[in-house]
């Protein structure tokens, strides 16, 4: 039994136009999915991907009108997104020059280059060279010319003051295996442990930095919110009973529509998500017309006009 990867990740923004902007414009991503959380019918939720909007490439983002998050420790605190090749890289360096957003220099991190940069809310990002393994669906309508677009998530990186129950967490609940570590390059003294999924490689890490002398990070724009790991159709109920009976803590089961879901926090506090492969985004419109409108799953149908009271135009 084990998970296969990341699923998706989802983060906080307090300006959904401006993040609409730099998400496709800048970085070249499809919107796919716009709708609304499901929790908070007032707040947009924006799903990012590729051309296919396939699972494992999703950075999502939930419309809150909250301030700006305070960094710290018992968080999810840096998302990689995957692209191919040093030539991919400095093509990133010299758009995100024109585009006027700071980056840092592309340097080798445990083994791989890597470009470190943030949008315009302060949310920490690293493009990740992958090497080009493994599929990638291309959007044909991006800025980005296909050779270089984003491919998918890379490794998540999350920060913890102790890492003791993280690793009983993730090794003995979420069937994880903790692999290398290195040092970070950002903070001297920091370790980071990477925990592996399935096949392992940069689509299916977790990167756990160890700081017990950060501040627990308060959340607001420009953090995230979660996590979701990736599980095949199948395999749900298996996971669903297997939190049950290991007395974890969860949401228990949770129809998305577009997926299913399965919620828990780790004892640091990071809430984590698994989630289905299917149905997919294309179940309720036209593949080549994901993202255009605003649509709802089946059960908030009834309140579409209230909800669009209630939401300002992207």
């Amino acid at each position: 039994m084990q998970l296969h990867g990341i699923h998706h990740l989802t983060a906080v923004s307090a300006d959904a136009r401006g993040n609409h902007d730099f998400y496709t414009r800048v970085l070249g991503m499809r919107l796919v999915k716009k709708t609304v959380n499901q929790d908070d019918v007032s707040a947009y939720h924006l799903f990012y991907a590729d051309g296919a909007g396939n699972p494992g490439t999703d950075l999502t983002f939930f419309d809150w009108p909250a301030e700006q998050e305070r960094r710290g420790t018992h968080s999810i605190v840096r998302t990689a997104l995957r692209v191919a090749g040093q030539e991919a890289l400095d093509y990133w360096t010299a758009r995100l020059d024109e585009a006027g957003v700071q980056h840092g220099p592309v340097r080798e991190v445990d083994g791989r280059k890597q470009l470190d940069f943030e949008d315009p809310e302060g949310q920490r990002l690293t493009l990740v060279d992958d090497g080009g393994a493994g599929p990638s669906h291309p959007w044909d309508r991006s800025s980005v010319p296909e050779a270089y677009q984003i491919r998918g998530l890379g490794p998540i990186t999350i920060s913890v003051p102790d890492l003791a129950p993280s690793d009983h967490f993730l090794t003995g609940v979420m069937a994880m295996r903790q692999g290398r570590s290195y040092a970070a390059p950002d903070a001297a003294g920091v370790t980071v442990h990477v925990y592996e999924m399935g096949e392992g490689g940069p689509a299916a890490e977790l990167h756990v930095r160890v700081e017990p002398d950060l501040p627990p990070a308060r959340p607001g724009a420009g953090g995230v919110h979660h996590v979701a790991f990736r599980v095949r159709d199948e395999e749900y109920a298996a996971w669903v009973e297997r939190l049950q009976r290991l007395h974890i803590r969860s949401s228990g089961p949770v129809d998305r529509f577009w997926f299913r879901s399965l919620y828990t926090r780790e004892p640091n506090g990071i809430l984590y998500e698994i989630a289905t492969d299917g149905p997919g985004f294309a179940t309720d419109e036209p593949l080549e017309a994901l993202g255009e409108r605003l649509v709802l799953p089946p059960f908030l149908e009834p309140q579409r006009a209230e909800i669009e009271r209630g939401l300002k135009p992207i």
